[in-house]
């Protein structure tokens, strides 16, 4: 079985599929999460509350230090009041997949 990826390439980027949580206590990403419908999505918390878009302001800047790209290159799609989200995040899409899988190997291993 393939294992499941909660991003997808773009032409331009890559699109992360993001289970965010606020309020979290602090700003990080936390691994890979199933949910009940089967699709993948990355487990993200930040610091910052749900009011006035400052939660999704976290999480930009979040992905942006993570992957290593300016806060205008990651852009939220779609989900601006849910908690599940999606994010295009503009680049080599090839090298922002391999950066994402080792955050996300990282956190795996601090669990």
């Amino acid at each position: 079985m393939a294992e499941v990826r909660a991003w997808a390439l773009a032409a331009d980027g890559i699109f992360i599929n993001i289970r965010l949580t606020p309020k979290g206590g602090r700003d990080a990403i936390e691994g890979v999460d199933m949910l009940a419908d089967g699709r993948a999505v990355v487990k993200a918390r930040v610091r910052a509350a749900p009011s006035e878009g400052e939660a999704n302001t976290a999480l930009i800047r979040l992905l942006s230090r993570a992957l290593k790209v300016a806060p205008r290159d990651v852009n939220l799609v779609a989900g601006a009041t849910a908690r599940l989200k999606r994010i295009k995040v503009a680049g080599d899409g090839a090298a922002l997949a391999a950066a994402l899988e080792k955050i996300i190997t990282a956190a795996r291993s601090t669990a």
